[in-house]
């Protein structure tokens, strides 16, 4: 979000609590959802402090627990789709649908 501007318009497609969010943060911008639905998702709303520290003690512990698993092509575009929200700022993500 520091990347743009104040004044500046952004249209985010993801779940709408953090849409909400980050107008909250950045009144100088507007954000706006792109879901034409608003539709919460109630999953991700209910990801928190208390239910990540479970699935990661889970881990350590060797259990995976809510695994979910998807074709090999949705889990490539899903890959490269992380790599660039995990860029660190001012980097460029290099991540291709090939990687």
């Amino acid at each position: 979000m520091e990347a743009v501007g104040p004044g500046s318009v952004l249209a985010i497609a993801t779940e709408i609590h953090l849409v909400q969010r980050l107008a909250d943060e950045h009144p100088d911008r507007t954000v706006v959802s792109l879901d034409p639905l608003i539709c919460p998702c109630s999953t991700m709303f209910r990801i928190d402090a208390a239910h990540l520290a479970w699935v990661l003690e889970n881990l350590v512990d060797g259990q995976v627990v809510n695994r979910i698993t998807v074709d090999p092509e949705t889990a490539s575009q899903a890959k490269v789709a992380l790599d660039r929200m995990l860029a660190l700022p001012g980097t460029t993500a290099v991540a291709s649908a090939r990687d």
